[in-house]
């Protein structure tokens, strides 16, 4: 349940993997949990991701020295240098929330009944885990601009991990038997990130990308709902990274 620091986590985890009893009991422990999740949870309340996203956004973090060059025409980067970020707590508890809610949510949804219930709860885990590690990485940098067609997206970047977080707020519903493609466009080709996920109350994300090289943009098409190769339709949204 990540209740304990890194270096015990790492201690703990080298005596697990020899340690039988151990792994016994805590396969016990998870399970004990789930059943507790499912039994105590309830939907989270519809705005908690739209809360916690535009608070992120919203909250002023250590002002940088000097205002830096915009990537693309319209865009606003931030960007926190220095080993402290006063925000950065924040921006975890908040990372946090949604991870308790995805995995109280993943238990309801799943069921003790499912035998892959433990692989899905530590896939949430590990995604909002992901999620936070960008948005409290000491190179964070965040950008925000608006999608050609309409709505607003914010992207929050980590250079040192190669990773980002994208979310949207207010896209326009793409036309029929179409969705909205994520793309990495750079030197060594066209990489997909994947299909946007459905819009939950105006919000849709977030989505991480991985993989990050010098010269990447972010692309953003619409693209058949399986996908495409390669960007197909028209760039409605090009961010040098």
């Amino acid at each position: 349940m990540d209740a304990i620091s890194a270096p015990d986590r790492a201690r703990f985890e080298r005596h697990l993997a020899g340690c039988a009893e151990c792994a016994r009991e805590i396969a016990s422990l998870r399970e004990a949990t789930a059943r507790l999740a499912t039994a105590t949870a309830v939907p989270p309340p519809p705005a908690l991701k739209a809360r916690v996203l535009a608070a992120a956004a919203a909250t002023r973090q250590r002002p940088p020295a000097a205002e830096p060059e915009t990537a693309a025409r319209g865009w606003q980067a931030r960007t926190w240098p220095g080993r402290t970020w006063p925000g950065r707590g924040r921006l975890a508890l908040a990372a946090g929330a949604l991870a308790t809610a995805a995995v109280a949510a993943a238990a309801v949804v799943f069921g003790l009944s499912n035998g892959s219930m433990h692989d899905q709860l530590s896939q949430a885990q590990a995604s909002s885990q992901q999620i936070a590690a960008v948005l409290t990485a000491r190179d964070a940098t965040m950008m925000t601009g608006a999608v050609k067609g309409g709505g607003t997206v914010t992207v929050v970047m980590s250079h040192a991990r190669r990773e980002l977080v994208f979310t949207a707020a207010d896209l326009h519903t793409p036309p029929a038997a179409r969705g909205y493609e994520l793309w990495l466009i750079g030197p060594v080709g066209d990489r997909p990130v994947g299909m946007l996920p459905p819009v939950r109350h105006g919000m849709t994300g977030p989505v991480i990308a991985a993989g990050l090289r010098p010269g990447d943009h972010l692309a953003l098409t619409a693209e058949p709902p399986g996908g495409a190769s390669r960007p197909t339709g028209p760039m409605m949204l090009d961010v040098v990274l």
